[in-house]
């Protein structure tokens, strides 16, 4: 039995004066209550209570200790309540860690909304499309594509992770374009550099089964997605891209989508929070929230807006070839 256990029933024999009315206020025995005294008085080497057959009171010792100990198991007791009410309710802060182009495009708008239902709740947002040790950085809720393989956290599937190619009207206007390695290297093409490392995304894709390679004979370098897409509306190329930054482009008729192509494995976006036994209201409010607008917006871990919308208007993927 741990010692603010002991000192619990301790303060409660001293308050009811007796060993079978704390045992029955902690749902225990009254040995086992008589066993914690004993063992707390051994501890101290001091006798802490007179016991008789029909009394028991307080030793010398023991009054002083109740005195100093009542004061202190006080304000653990209110601390406990303090943090548990703070748990448990619509408020305190949130830290949040989001990949620059998914969190800009789809989780800010959520976050202006989430603020206003929950006001009392304080976002601490950061944009980061590296990996970032959510424990060691104290990250509440985290928003991340790919595989989990820290077991310390949780990963929930928010939608698929859906990649087009896309390019403007005016790049394939008048132009027969399929979806073959030799056609797509015919084209210019826009590039993503990884920041992190300095590689470069290579054009390698799947479509209806069969592995594609494609080599441009000319392209375009960027280390942005929402560059990139700016670039390929503007006609300096094609760009194969994640179905939550070309989205816009592509609804605003800004670019045309060539194909989608077969999902990456093990690809996804997740949202990730730390491994608790009892999660802050706070974290699961926000996770509710954001799942709750995915769904408002169509999508769901086995949809997005490409899905439901483009593939039903006869985006090629399964006979463009």
């Amino acid at each position: 039995m741990d010692k603010i256990r002991s000192l619990g029933l301790f303060m409660s024999v001293v308050e009811s004066g007796s060993f079978a009315a704390t045992a029955k206020k902690h749902a225990t025995d009254p040995s086992t209550v008589s066993k914690a005294i004993k063992r707390l008085e051994q501890q101290l080497g001091l006798q802490l209570f007179h016991r008789s057959t029909r009394k028991l009171s307080l030793t010398t010792a023991g009054e002083k200790y109740a005195k100093t100990v009542g004061s202190l198991y006080q304000q653990i007791e209110h601390a406990e309540e303090d943090i548990k009410a703070e748990n448990n309710s619509a408020s305190g802060k949130l830290k949040i860690n989001l990949p620059i182009s998914y969190g800009r495009n789809y989780v800010m708008p959520m976050l202006c909304e989430f603020s206003k239902r929950y006001p009392d709740i304080h976002l601490d947002i950061s944009f980061n499309d590296e990996y970032i040790d959510m424990i060691d950085e104290a990250i509440d809720v985290s928003i991340r594509s790919g595989t989990l393989s820290d077991s310390r956290l949780v990963a929930q599937k928010l939608t698929p992770m859906e990649f087009i190619i896309c390019a403007s009207k005016a790049l394939i206007a008048n132009r027969d374009i399929k979806v073959t390695q030799q056609s797509l290297s015919r084209f210019p093409w826009l590039q993503f550099r990884f920041k992190q490392t300095g590689k470069i995304m290579p054009i390698h894709f799947n479509f209806q089964g069969k592995a594609l390679q494609v080599s441009p004979q000319k392209t375009t370098i960027v280390d942005d997605g929402e560059s990139m897409m700016e670039l390929c509306s503007a006609g300096l190329g094609l760009t194969l891209m994640p179905h939550f930054t070309a989205k816009k482009f592509v609804l605003n008729g800004n670019v045309d989508v060539i194909a989608k192509v077969d999902d990456f494995a093990n690809s996804g976006i997740f949202i990730v929070y730390p491994k608790r036994e009892n999660l802050p209201k706070r974290t699961q409010l926000l996770i509710n929230f954001i799942k709750d607008s995915l769904k408002n917006m169509g999508e769901s871990p086995e949809n997005t807006w490409l899905t439901t919308i483009v593939l039903a208007n006869g985006l090629p993927n399964n006979n463009n070839t």
